[in-house]
Formats: structure tokens, C-alpha cells, sequence
């Protein structure tokens, strides 16, 4: 599949004035790669790379080296795509420099480094995470964009409705307990876990959080990073964290049995405890902790809901296309208008207003929404994500499957007899409210048995 691509102007132009800066730098010079680094088109052009990854909302910039050329691509809601293919020549500025305001070793190309930049972007912090990883043909380097700005989210702008918003609040205001949010790498749950803590962080409570790494500076939490290299792992910190007398911890991620036995004894021990695992869904987080070896009864004692999640890209509102599915258009992407229908049907309960995408669904022309594109989306028909939720609590239902030790199928199939709407079930109700499309809905549960 060819990489998408966008233009970016700015760069090309940057391109064209640091042609003749490559220079005669040769890998392993300190002073003559400091030398290439800090030439003013290479200076130019790395700060052009950098703001218009800030500009145009990536979340990470991948630069990597080739035998004839170098690759830079913005990874944009979720997708890579190419922004300039530079000449070889100026790949060493462009790692050089990087690697400087890093503060990395300028010259060290046999082994991957780590370091951070911090730059300020239209009055908003920007963190960039800076990874280097040598190849055959040069230094891959990738860079994690941190927008302090992007925490600004609450529980009801990260795609959530009102009953499943309301279900999450009353939870995370429980004195005690533990509350996990389940999903992949990149499916949000760490800005989940940021905005419920958020809605948390008064004077009067003490919040403690233990991450690896901390990706973003909280005022108001005392926030800990994890040191492999140290001991200090999530059980080791979790252990003293107790002894400071918090009333809200939060565990970066349950790796291991000892980490889930100090969680869970934390929140019998009346804190309330937020954590995340990875499980396709919620009630696969059940049997996890139970294949980490923690006894049935006390899972049962202390979680009170499982949260899993994906995320999905959101529609441009500016451009999006209606249209009506045909039989045809459905077994392409393996549905039925049956199941979709059973989906409209969960989304009635929100009495959509008259005129409105919903309404127009329910009127039986079965409409879905498809991508645009226009200069308010770069081109791309998408704007931002979503997420996809399924919320599991520990119910009168689901409290007696968990001691008998059921399985992950056992589980989910009690939990949807008690109401619980599952990853997909959620997506397909946001595809036929216009805000995104099937495609994505099933993109991004493909791994998930919707059975």
C-alpha cells in the first residue's frame, strides 16, 4: 500500500535552501557534525519539521534513513503520512542537529539513544520524546510529540455520552477501589486516565502516580518515572508510594503478578487505585488478573469497572459525504443491514433531535457517512479522534463469574445480558450518528469477537 503523503510547503522550501549545506561531515566527528548541525539552513530546517509537526497535530515524527534518500513522515489520529523525501546528503545535519538539542552524543551511531526537547509552540509547552535506533543505512530516529495543551480534555470531550460518562464519574468518586482501563498501545488510555484524575485534583486530595515515563507534568500531582536500570519498577514504587498517604494512586500499567497484588492490596486497604492492562476488551481484564494469579474473591472486593477502549479518527464536519448503503456496500465490509439496524436501535435512547443524522437513520434510509476531504482537514476528510468505550462493572451479574472462574466468552456474554454495549456495538452507533465511518469502526475492532 503506497504511504499517504501531504504537502507541507514550508518544507519543501526548507529542502531547497539546505541543499548545498551537507557538507563534508564525516560520522564519528564530533566537532565538524556540531559544525553541520549548526548551520543556518539545517537549523531552519529541523525547526520546520518540528513546528509543523506541533501545527499540523502529530503525535510522532519518524525520520528515517534509506540508501539514497531520507523518509519523513507525521503520524496524524492514528495514520503515517510522507512529508518530504530529502536527499542523503542531508541526513547527518538533520540527526546532528536533532541529536544537539537533544543532548544526545552527536557522534554515537552504533547504539540507540534517548533524549527530550522542549520547545514552546503558539504559548503551548511542547514535549518531543527523541528515540535514535542505527539501521544499515543510517540513524532511524523517531519523536514523540507531548502537547501539554491536549490534557485540556474531560471525560465528555474524549467521545463519551452522557450515561457512559456519568457510569465513569461515579466510579472514580468512590472512596475506595480499583478501576482499570484496558486497550492496545495508542488507544488512549493513559489521556483517559489523565482526565479522570483531572476531574480529581483538588487541594484535599493527594493523587500519586507512578508511570513509565511520565508523559506529562501535572501541577497538583506528585508524579514518579520508573528506572528499570535502578530497580524502581512499578511494584517497588507502589509499595512506597503507600507509605505517603495518598488518597488516589495511579499505576502506569499491571505488568506482572507483584505489581497486581500490591494494586489490589492497595485498594483494600481504602485507596482508590487507577491502572491499565492489555486486553482486547473488558472482560478479558478479568481473566488477566486471574491468569496473573490474584484469587477470584478479591477482584470481586475491589475492581469496580473495566474500561476498554480504541480510538477512532473523527470526520471532518466540513466535508463529509452522507450516502446510503447498498446490500452490496455491507457485505464489503462484512455486515448486514440487520446488525446494523440493532445498532441503530441502541442509539434511539438518545431521542436524536428531528433533521439530524440519527433521525434521518431511524427513518429507515439506513445513511452513513463517508470521507471528504477539504483545506480545513489538510485534504485528509478526518479531524482528530475518538475513542470507542466498553464499560464492564463488577455487578450482581458478573460478580458470580468471576468467582466461579468462567472465561473471557462466559463473561462477556453475561455482561451483555446485563446491558453491557460492547467496542463495536459503540463505533457502529457513532458511525450512524455521522461521526466517523464503518470503515474505521472495523479497522479498529478487527481483533475483537463482536459475537
Amino acid at each position: 500500500m503506497d504511504t499517504p503523503a501531504l504537502e507541507v510547503k514550508a518544507l519543501q522550501e526548507a529542502f531547497a535552501g539546505a541543499g548545498g549545506a551537507a557538507g563534508t561531515a564525516v560520522s564519528g566527528d564530533s566537532s565538524k557534525l556540531a559544525e553541520l548541525a549548526n548551520q543556518a539552513p539545517i537549523i531552519r530546517l529541523v525547526d520546520i519539521v518540528l513546528a509543523e509537526a506541533v501545527t499540523q497535530r502529530a503525535s510522532d515524527i519518524h525520520i528515517e534513513t534509506f540508501e539514497h534518500d531520507v523518509l519523513i513522515r507525521y503520524r496524524i489520529d492514528g495514520i503515517c503520512y510522507q512529508i518530504a523525501k530529502p536527499p542523503k546528503s542531508l541526513a547527518l545535519g538533520i540527526s546532528s542537529r536533532i541529536k544537539i538539542l537533544s543532548n544526545l552524543d552527536v557522534a554515537e551511531t552504533r547504539v540507540p539513544q534517548d533524549g527530550r526537547i522542549l520547545m514552546t509552540r503558539e504559548a503551548r509547552q511542547i514535549d518531543l520524546r527523541v528515540s535514535t535506533l542505527p539501521t544499515i543505512h543510517g540513524e532511524s530516529i523517531v519523536l514523540r510529540v507531548l502537547d501539554k495543551g491536549a490534557l485540556n480534555k474531560t471525560l465528555n470531550q474524549l467521545g463519551m455520552d452522557d450515561p457512559m460518562r456519568e457510569a465513569i464519574e461515579r466510579i472514580i468518586t468512590r472512596p475506595h477501589g480499583l478501576f482499570l482501563v484496558t486497550g492496545p498501545t495508542g488507544s488512549g488510555k493513559t489521556t483517559t486516565l489523565y482526565a479522570s484524575l483531572t476531574t480529581l485534583n483538588h487541594p484535599n486530595v493527594k493523587i500519586i502516580t507512578t508511570e513509565d515515563p511520565v508523559e506529562y507534568d501535572i501541577n497538583g500531582l506528585v508524579q514518579i518515572a520508573i528506572n528499570q536500570k535502578i530497580g524502581l519498577d512499578f511494584s517497588t514504587c507502589l509499595r512506597a508510594i503507600l507509605r505517603h498517604d495518598p488518597d488516589i494512586v495511579m499505576v502506569g500499567e499491571i505488568r506482572d503478578a507483584e505489581t497486581a497484588q500490591v494494586a489490589i492490596q492497595a485498594a483494600l486497604t481504602g485507596h482508590l487505585v487507577f491502572s491499565t492492562l492489555h486486553t482486547n476488551d473488558a472482560p478479558g481484564a478479568v481473566t488477566r488478573l486471574i491468569d496473573m494469579g490474584v484469587e477470584p474473591f478479591l477482584i470481586t472486593s475491589t475492581v469496580h469497572a473495566v474500561l476498554a477502549q480504541r480510538l477512532v479518527r473523527r470526520l471532518c464536519p466540513q466535508c463529509r459525504v452522507s450516502y446510503q448503503p447498498t446490500d452490496e456496500d455491507l457485505a464489503a465490509l462484512h455486515l448486514t443491514r440487520e446488525g446494523l439496524e440493532a445498532s441503530l436501535n441502541q442509539v434511539k435512547e438518545a431521542a436524536p433531535a428531528e433533521g439530524s443524522i440519527v433521525h434521518t437513520a431511524m427513518s429507515h434510509q439506513m445513511t452513513l457517512m463517508k470521507a471528504g476531504g477539504c483545506a480545513a482537514c489538510q485534504g485528509l476528510g478526518f479531524q482528530g479522534r475518538m475513542g470507542l468505550y466498553e464499560l464492564l462493572p463488577m455487578s450482581e451479574e458478573i460478580r458470580p463469574m468471576v468467582l466461579k472462574r468462567a472465561s473471557v466468552s462466559e463473561v462477556r456474554e453475561a455482561a451483555r445480558r446485563a446491558g453491557m454495549r460492547t467496542l463495536r456495538e459503540d463505533g457502529l452507533g457513532k458511525a450512524l450518528q455521522g461521526e466517523t465511518t464503518v470503515e474505521e469502526i472495523l479497522r479498529e475492532t478487527q481483533d475483537y469477537d463482536a459475537q
